[in-house]
């Protein structure tokens, strides 16, 4: 080989040398840097509450109603975010004279009751032990519970349409 053209192939090596670390000196002169990012969200503690009325249907004071009470059922449907712990209250009504609740038939009145049990034997209150304590929420299904109502026998009162509004409130 003449002294040309090895001093050309060497010049051609070198050429290839230099572009290859001048290309990886670039790629390593880019680099990276890391840093880690928090996402955070907070899940709040709610309760919702919804309601089935009890329609106690016809009370015969005169026959069916003179000995024995007239019952009913309604409901109260709670949904909890899980975990929370709730109770269930229910207040006096808006016809209610001291802790008798009462539906309003005008200038008459028809006592009723509300318990938290079929057996009739538990009142339903708004405060401490009256209210509906219920365990933590296994989940967002809304959850139902029953509430029985007792119209009491031998109320004498005039034939027409009564009603009461009672308010459910679920604390959480």
């Amino acid at each position: 080989m003449s002294r040309t053209s090895v001093s050309v192939t060497s010049v051609l090596v070198s050429l290839v040398v230099t572009l290859v670390l001048n290309t990886s000196a670039r790629i390593s002169a880019q680099g990276s840097s890391s840093q880690q990012l928090q996402v955070l969200a907070t899940v709040v503690k709610r309760c919702t509450i919804t309601t089935a009325d009890i329609a106690f249907g016809n009370y015969d004071p005169v026959v069916a109603n003179n000995t024995a009470p007239l019952d009913g059922t309604g409901s109260v449907t709670i949904t909890c975010t899980q975990g929370t712990v709730a109770t269930i209250g229910l207040d006096t009504g808006s016809n209610a004279q001291g802790a008798t609740r009462r539906m309003s038939g005008g200038a008459q009145f028809l006592g009723y009751e509300l318990y938290q049990d079929a057996a009739r034997a538990t009142l339903w209150g708004n405060t401490g032990t009256a209210q509906v304590t219920l365990p933590a929420a296994p989940s967002t299904t809304p959850r139902t519970y029953q509430i029985y109502g007792r119209v009491a026998p031998k109320q004498d009162v005039s034939a027409g349409s009564y009603l009461d509004r009672t308010l459910a409130t679920v604390n959480f």
